[in-house]
């Protein structure tokens, strides 16, 4: 094993925003994390598609890889920092070499755990290096950390939060301005917050992935991104927020994951959450991860989720982690002990709902929806009716918003009784249900 006082040479697989940031950080602060790593680190490699593109460093003395997998094995770098994205391809191949031959490895890359994260955290183990990822999850929220060192004298009951800063982005500016959901997509897009294809952040499988990773720290199960339930938010119209504020909720998508009598229930969807809560209040592209822990109560960390600076903040201590020598079970404990996750079927959540109906006006309409419900014994908190146009939202001809809050009942019997509604002819258009997820 290399001496703790000999330099930690590092490899850079991928230099785009988050891989420049870093390497640019190493270069200009050398000194500095010299004194916090109790060591000097090098950045001895690179590797990167266009090597004239400026990206803000000299680039002189530092080797040059065409091929990350090259890098990865070279054994002029001792510790391979994975930047370059995706679950299969150049990414994986090289974060398995780079393990393979002994190196710690420090990735961003949540899609390649969600998908590989066993196999490589029991790769890592075998071979007694580190399997890092602080930066996958939540950006520049240490919550990574949080969960596998100082949250490990609690038993967690809940892991949920805000991760995807593009969906916090449209959803902040919808309830602000009283903007389409179209209008603020396109104004996140033309910022750089959603990609030209926007359909993994706004589709929720952005947090789905980060929820699974989460998860598996958190409860001490195998990564499971199938079994995450999800929704995005492509549905939601401003009667629906606006409806909220009336309320007293904020509507944010959350990845949720809980520890139920049935399994470890995962879902990413829109919900309602009261606008007392800490969550309500995190806006833009902020992220915020919440912990329900039976010796602490809620923590709630609040932070930047994204953006090349604060996923690069997350990279570099990772790396001066691996330079001091820290090396942990990835997920907490070794792999071997990590159990399959007991999925929690969506079908036995229970919990309050919002329901958005556009409803006949006719008589004895909303008396047969009332009905339904109490066929299926679901209480009512309470009940809305608007008409005409209401906060911007023009009702369909002979139609007006109905919105009911449930008190806590199950996904099945909420199901059922929209079926029944839509199949007696009330309604019109398919029925809005946004779950609520109160503080515990």
């Amino acid at each position: 094993m290399t001496a703790m006082t000999e330099p930690l040479r590092i490899g850079i697989a991928g230099l785009g925003t988050v891989g420049a940031a870093v390497a640019a950080r190493l270069i200009t602060t050398r000194a500095d994390f010299t004194l916090r790593a109790g060591r000097d680190l090098v950045l001895a490699g690179v590797a990167a598609r266009d090597r004239s593109r400026d990206r803000g460093f000299d680039l002189a003395g530092i080797a040059w890889f065409e091929d990350p997998v090259a890098l990865a094995s070279s054994t002029d770098i001792d510790i391979f920092i994975e930047l370059i994205g995706g679950d299969e391809g150049a990414a994986r191949a090289a974060v398995e070499a780079a393990l393979q031959t002994g190196k710690s490895v420090v990735t961003a890359n949540k899609a390649l755990l969600a998908k590989h994260g066993a196999a490589l955290s029991a790769l890592a183990e075998k071979k007694g290096v580190a399997l890092a990822f602080e930066a996958s999850a939540a950006g520049g929220i240490p919550i990574v950390k949080v969960l596998r060192e100082a949250m490990s004298g609690n038993r967690l009951s809940r892991v949920y939060g805000i991760m995807n800063g593009t969906c916090n982005y449209i959803l902040t500016r919808m309830e602000k301005e009283k903007l389409s959901f179209e209008e603020c997509l396109a104004d996140a897009q033309r910022l750089g917050y959603a990609e030209a294809d926007p359909t993994f952040d706004i589709g929720g499988f952005d947090t789905a992935h980060k929820l699974a990773i989460l998860t598996s720290l958190a409860f001490g199960t195998e990564i499971d991104a199938e079994a995450v339930y999800v929704e995005g938010i492509g549905s939601l119209t401003l009667l629906d927020l606006a409806m909220a504020d009336e309320l007293g909720y904020r509507i944010k998508l959350l990845g949720v994951a809980t520890r139920t009598q049935s399994g470890i229930e995962q879902r990413v969807h829109p919900t309602m959450v009261p606008k007392s809560s800490a969550i309500a209040r995190v806006k833009g592209v902020t992220n915020a991860v919440a912990l329900d822990g039976d010796m602490v109560g809620e923590i709630t960390l609040v932070g930047p989720g994204a953006g090349g600076n604060a996923t690069a903040s997350a990279v570099l201590a990772d790396i001066v982690d691996v330079a001091r020598g820290v090396s942990r079970p990835p997920f907490g404990i070794a792999t071997e002990h990590l159990v399959p996750a007991s999925r929690a079927p969506m079908t036995l959540h229970a919990g309050g709902y919002y329901i958005r109906l556009m409803v006949q006006d006719r008589p004895g309409a909303a008396a047969a929806i009332a009905t339904r419900m109490a066929e299926k014994m679901i209480s009512l908190e309470s009940i809305l009716q608007r008409g005409g146009t209401t906060y911007g939202f023009e009702s369909p001809e002979g139609t007006v918003p109905v919105v009911l809050i449930t008190h806590a009942t199950t996904e099945t019997a909420v199901r059922q009784v929209l079926d029944a509604v839509v199949a007696d002819g009330h309604v019109i258009g398919e029925p809005q249900m946004i779950r609520i997820e109160k503080e515990q």
